[in-house]
């Protein structure tokens, strides 16, 4: 009875079945299209798609940054300073998972926590994660694949942040930061306990418009490659060249993935379509 009324919620809340069936009505009833063929299923998946994941990214980033506003960069450096070790690693990854800090903006966060002393390994297990894996990303995962995929995304880019933190501070690889990274000057004390809840709320409301309005280009193309991939690529081509059973799938999906500088939620749409086809 439990496992019934979750998947039910995960149907409803995530995956937004009520959703799916609306835009077939309004295809099918109002446009009079067969949403079973190559043109409809692709007109439905696009506009399916993009509705879901504008409303789970306004939802889920209002919440999650809420919560961030509790984690700016000045008390995520005084835990981190705390501990020392594969402890100081572990820590670091997974306090990248809960900061509200892109590939871009953890560059800053790296320089300030390197000149405020923390080893480069530490730091950079931060810098892998932050952008790497976050709460939203997580949730949205859950919602196009299943739990068990969203949580398994969360475990390896915890691990790959932990071992590449590692092994780069084994390295000696602080030899190799630039010197005015150390003068770099530190700003002192936190700046949590002076926000009260409206302005927490501000800063929620400013997080989705910002995150949204820098990532819906993405979120557009992605789903548009998506709709294509889903229904006008051959299932036998896909299957051809990202075939599990093909030892190169792995590489290519990869270096086809490096020049794609989009925010995962562009991309998972994409990964979507690969999966299905």
């Amino acid at each position: 009875m439990i496992g019934d009324g979750f998947g039910w919620l995960n149907d409803q809340l995530l995956r937004m079945q009520w959703l799916a069936d609306l835009v077939t009505l309004l295809l099918r009833d109002g446009f009079g299209l067969d949403t079973a063929g190559r043109i409809g299923a692709s007109i439905h998946f696009f506009i399916y798609d993009v509705i879901k994941i504008f409303i789970l990214l306004g939802v889920l980033i209002f919440g999650i940054s809420y919560i961030q506003s509790y984690f700016p960069p000045e008390r995520t450096r005084r835990i981190l300073g705390g501990v020392s070790g594969l402890p100081a690693n572990i820590l670091a990854a997974l306090l990248g998972t809960v900061t509200p800090f892109c590939s871009c903006s953890s560059i800053p966060i790296f320089i300030g926590f390197t000149s405020a002393g923390l080893p480069v390994g530490i730091t950079f297990s931060f810098l892998i994660s932050s952008p790497l894996v976050d709460l939203a990303s997580v949730i949205l995962l859950a919602s196009i694949f299943s739990w068990p995929i969203a949580l398994a995304y969360v475990v390896v880019g915890v691990v790959i942040a932990v071992i590449g933190g590692t092994l780069l501070g084994r390295a000696g690889m602080d030899r190799y930061v630039e010197s005015f990274v150390y003068r770099n000057p530190v700003v002192e004390g936190g700046t949590e306990a002076a926000l009260s809840r409206r302005e927490r709320l501000q800063f929620a409301t400013d997080q989705v418009t910002d995150i949204v309005s820098r990532v819906w280009p993405y979120i557009l193309i992605g789903v548009g490659i998506g709709a294509g991939i889903h229904n006008w690529i051959p299932q036998s081509l896909i299957a051809a060249l990202l075939g599990q059973d093909k030892w190169w799938s792995v590489l290519v999906a990869t270096l086809a993935g490096v020049p794609m500088y989009a925010d995962i939620f562009g991309t998972l749409p994409i990964a979507e379509a690969l999966v299905a086809r």
